[in-house]
């Protein structure tokens, strides 16, 4: 009789997500993991799939990946006392059942990481974030504008078991040694002798462990116990009723411990690197993250023709190509810099027999109209325009190359700033056609748009745009929020009293 293969236990993950990239990222697992249990609460979605790590690995729209090890309902503010602090244990800790069980998951999964990424030395180590924003700082173009698109800062206070230590893993430079993109969190301690892989644990012949706690804490539980103490509360818990050993420089795992008002999580990382960090790409631009959702948005088919009329450094393209395999990219930019750094891109990423890049201006596209089947652009504002009257000027002239060159059906997606959110909407709605579309704006983000006496610049006339609006998410860029448009074409010429398709 034929033996059936036994289907591999399913194992709950969660990843972490930058602000408004949430919804994607739910999208993503559900649609290439087939992901069930899939629940998201800001910042975090977790989901449960067969233990097959290396298709988890290839998120394209997560920050970080960890074993979940515990999600349990929020500490309640307990007050600073030594009752409370085994109150504290007994929650977090329990009788370390669960804590065995997820370290012998975990150390799975990572045999199974190092079986797939042994040729993950090959790729060039990853360059330190404080270099990168050195070597980029007052070029000309795409997202070195102004205010400077830097990671999302998180209000919550974050402090590991043991103050001076310098591995962190929520994004930081790893300073205790250079990492490649693909290797395992501990591998270098990975035992990978040939012992069963089985997901449960055996006390008998569980190795000991050697661990360190990252907490962060927030809300009413954060004013009577600092991260820092709480480290050390789970910290002794856990050397108390397993026997593991602390080690703050070199430890085989490191808890992740996240406490707010709303929820308490417990994870295990399972890479040095964040998923964000892309092998693929040299020099980098905009956010990967936010580059792959915009390609995500257009719905791009095999067969398409896509354009970026401003791409910069060609993160978007790449991002794009990357993902869909059976479609045609061409790169359009002003400035020869950037095209110079997009050629490099694009060779280091082996993508030149599909993103083709030309040097031309956005509000003269040398494309013929309707002959496109997507347009993707984080549209630059600071230096390249120098003013945001002058933007203003610009903006209605660019929309109308980009739905020219777009066939009816297309679809186009935007990333903008909030000031020229204000700008795009004011264009393509007039105020007679209802309330504009997309999340509001803040008084702050407004006064931002028009500071110069209080009142918007006038626009010039602009014909009924073919633009219909679709959607719009509010993401972080940094020191500040940015709005991705989605508009699809839906007219011809016999409505709209122009050239059409």
């Amino acid at each position: 009789m034929k033996k059936t293969a036994t289907p591999s236990p399913a194992v709950q993950f969660y990843c972490t997500a930058g602000k408004g990239m949430e919804s994607f990222l739910v999208e993503e697992v559900k649609i290439k993991l087939a992901a069930e249990n899939v629940d998201q609460i800001p910042g975090k979605v977790f989901f449960s799939c067969p233990a097959e790590v290396k298709l988890v690995r290839d998120l394209k729209s997560a920050e970080r990946l960890f074993l979940l090890m515990k999600r349990d309902i929020p500490l309640p503010p307990y007050p600073h006392t030594a009752k409370t602090a085994s109150q504290i244990q007994r929650r977090l800790v329990g009788d370390g059942k669960d804590w065995r069980s997820a370290v012998e998951t975990w150390r799975h999964l990572q045999r199974e990481l190092s079986s797939n990424c042994r040729t993950a030395s090959t790729v060039e180590p990853r360059r330190k974030r404080k270099r990168e924003e050195d070597e980029n700082k007052g070029e000309e173009g795409e997202p070195d504008n102004v205010p400077k698109r830097t990671q999302r800062q998180t209000p919550d206070a974050e402090t590991k078991l043991g103050m001076n230590d310098d591995w962190d893993c929520s994004g930081k430079d790893n300073v205790a040694g250079d990492c490649f993109e693909g290797e395992t969190f501990g591998s270098d301690r990975e035992n990978t002798s040939g012992k069963s892989c089985a997901l449960t644990s055996d006390p008998a012949t569980f190795d000991p462990v050697t661990f360190r706690v990252s907490c962060r804490c927030s809300g009413g539980l954060s004013r009577h116990f600092s991260s820092q103490d709480l480290c050390r509360v789970i910290g002794l818990g856990l050397t108390r009723q397993l026997g593991w050993r602390v080690d703050l420089k070199n430890p085989e795992v490191e808890m992740n411990v996240h406490l707010n008002d709303d929820h308490s999580v417990v994870g295990i990382p399972l890479l040095r690197l964040p998923l964000a960090s892309r092998s693929y790409v040299r020099t980098t631009g905009l956010r990967s993250t936010i580059a792959w959702a915009i390609g995500f948005l257009a719905n791009i088919q095999p067969g398409s023709t896509v354009v970026d009329p401003m791409c910069g450094v060609g993160t978007i393209l790449v991002e794009a190509a990357h993902e869909h395999l059976d479609a045609c990219f061409l790169g359009v930019d002003i400035e020869e810099k950037q095209l110079d750094k997009a050629r490099e891109n694009v060779e280091f990423a082996k993508l030149t027999h599909r993103i083709q890049l030309l040097r031309a201006s956005s509000m003269e596209l040398p494309l013929s109209g309707c002959s496109v089947d997507a347009v993707l652009c984080d549209l630059p504002f600071g230096k390249k325009f120098g003013t945001k009257a002058g933007m203003a000027a610009s903006l209605p002239g660019i929309l109308t190359e980009m739905e020219r060159v777009l066939r009816v059906g297309g679809t186009m997606v935007l990333l903008l700033s909030p000031q020229l959110s204000v700008i795009l909407k004011r264009t393509l709605t007039p105020p007679d056609l209802g309330p504009d579309p997309g999340p509001p704006l803040t008084q702050q983000e407004e006064s931002l748009a028009w500071p110069s006496a209080g009142s918007a610049p006038p626009l010039p006339p602009r014909p009924l745009s073919s633009l219909q609006f679709q959607s719009s998410q509010r993401v972080s860029l940094g020191a500040i929020d940015g709005l991705i448009h989605k508009y699809v074409k839906i007219q011809t010429a016999s409505t709209l009293g122009g050239s059409g398709c």
